[in-house]
């Protein structure tokens, strides 16, 4: 047997003005990795990849990896990157093999295509009529009908912040190997409602999202294969963005429709709780003063890269400046050209530069706006670590060159490559201890809750400025179906619906 296994993850911000090309899906090297440079780089983590590597591994199968790719959000994908990608993988296809297995994201845009995984997914269909294709998600998953038409199975997280990657492998794996087994015949059944829930509304923790996802995880329980809502990214002006869902069954097409239609009917009861509703940064900050003790975080969830934001507008930052907030940590304002200024000053160095603030916004209208800081060089890193978990645990993250500057009241952690803070290590691995400061400011949404919720105290969500913003009405859609809730005032759903297989 022999199964041919890759990873192609983008989740794209149509709204960024960060570009992605070729060395953004290498995290640090200048290309991705490719065949045992792949398996080295991820077997034994907790990604998606690694899952696929031991259902490889334990079916004694023959395992060809030609490219593992992924990049932190940003804007469109380079065409000629999309090329290189996909040409890899239809080359490993057209030298044959028995089943497909694919870790892909979902919300992948690029400069010529709304829909980056339905295009490649056809193109795999078309190379290899008859071969099994089983296909893991991401939870933000924008789901266009040429992502789900001839492939075998489909699953995507159930959790957010995303700690089910390996899991949801396992789940998209299973009926694959159980057709090649003569064990199974999986369908499928799809479809939307027009609804754009709110990131900051996704969370699988509490809200509508908790009640949806253990539905899931119910029916697969009662027999379902695989159960997946995908609550979608809304930051992607394309015309299937929104809400969505996939249920895979044992040759019970049937079910497989009941199963989603429950599932939409449940979302869509539930789309005005997924509205998110900001406060104003000035009661954020009066608030997050009152509170005692810590850590207390301080989410600037305006600006996270891990949604394509540019990781340096300085608003929330500036405000905690300017409130004289003490024993604050900051991570992290995305700055190349601070880093090497203060890697030349030398540890100990006291600078005062312009922070941040370097990337113009024009899909929002904001120019880049540093903000001038004094303070101490405390500490020179290589930006390098493994998350301890339970989000891509083991994964090796690069920051890229760090330093970390105190201005006395706050420690600002400034790197050279995107990386959002999900995981206590990124803080570890420059010395500070997120445990024992009174605020934590990160720069991210909902994944910052996989490593500092149990810890935090409490949470002061910040409305700063970035590309990332929860105020729609600030980003100018043009592609996205209409009507749409809560663009517009939509009270009876219109969608599309879909089922595929035996």
């Amino acid at each position: 047997m022999r199964l041919l296994i890759a990873m192609m993850k983008h989740e794209t911000n149509t709204f960024s003005p960060v570009p992605t090309d070729l060395a953004r899906f290498g995290r640090g090297q200048p290309t991705p990795f490719y065949g045992d440079e792949a398996v080295r780089a991820f077997a034994g983590t907790g990604s998606g990849l690694a899952a696929f590597i031991d259902v490889a591994r334990e079916a004694g199968a023959e395992m060809v990896v030609p490219i593992a790719a992924g990049a932190w959000p940003s804007g469109p994908v380079d065409d000629d990157a999309y090329a290189h990608i996909c040409d890899r993988i239809l080359e490993g296809v057209a030298a044959g093999c028995d089943a497909i297995l694919l870790d892909l994201h979902g919300a992948m845009v690029t400069r010529s295509l709304p829909d980056g995984e339905g295009h490649l997914l056809q193109r795999v269909r078309a190379a290899a009529p008859g071969v099994p294709i089983g296909v893991a998600l991401d939870m933000h998953t924008n789901l266009f009908p040429e992502m789900v038409d001839g492939i075998t199975a489909i699953a995507g997280y159930q959790t957010y912040p995303h700690i089910d990657q390996y899991e949801t492998a396992l789940r998209a794996a299973r009926p694959v190997m159980g057709l090649l087994r003569g064990e199974l015949r999986p369908v499928m059944a799809w479809g939307n409602r027009p609804m754009l829930p709110h990131v900051m509304r996704q969370s699988s923790e509490d809200g509508p999202n908790r009640r949806l996802q253990a539905r899931c995880r119910e029916l697969e329980s009662a027999g379902a294969l695989a159960c997946s809502v995908f609550t979608g990214f809304p930051h992607a002006d394309v015309e299937h963005a929104g809400l969505s869902c996939v249920v895979v069954t044992d040759g019970d097409r049937e079910l497989a429709e009941r199963m989603r239609d429950e599932l939409l009917d449940a979302a869509w009861d539930a789309r005005e709780a997924f509205v998110y509703r900001p406060e104003p940064l000035a009661d954020s900050m009066s608030r997050a003063a009152r509170i005692e003790g810590g850590p207390v975080v301080l989410l600037d969830h305006y600006d996270n890269s891990a949604s394509g934001g540019t990781q340096d507008t300085m608003t929330v930052l500036g405000a905690i400046l300017d409130a004289g907030l003490e024993d604050v940590a900051a991570f992290a304002i995305h700055d190349p050209g601070a880093v090497a200024r203060m890697i030349e000053a030398g540890v100990g160095a006291r600078v005062t530069l312009p922070l941040g603030g370097k990337i113009d916004m024009p899909s929002i209208g904001l120019r880049g706006a540093p903000r001038e800081v004094t303070g101490q060089v405390r500490l020179i890193s290589d930006g390098r670590y493994r998350n301890l978990g339970p989000a891509a645990r083991g994964v090796l993250m690069d920051m890229g060159p760090t330093v970390v500057l105190d201005t006395g009241k706050v420690e600002i952690v400034v790197i050279s490559r995107h990386q959002e803070p999900n995981d206590l290590a990124c803080f570890h691995s420059v010395g500070i201890d997120p445990t024992r400061k009174r605020y934590l400011m990160l720069k991210s949404r909902v994944h910052w809750r996989a490593g500092f919720g149990p810890v935090a105290k409490a949470v002061v969500e910040c409305a700063g400025t970035g590309v990332c913003t929860s105020d729609y009405s600030s980003l100018r859609f043009e592609r996205v179906r209409r009507p749409i809730y809560p663009l517009d005032l939509v009270n009876a759903p219109t969608s599309w619906t879909g089922a595929s297989g035996d």
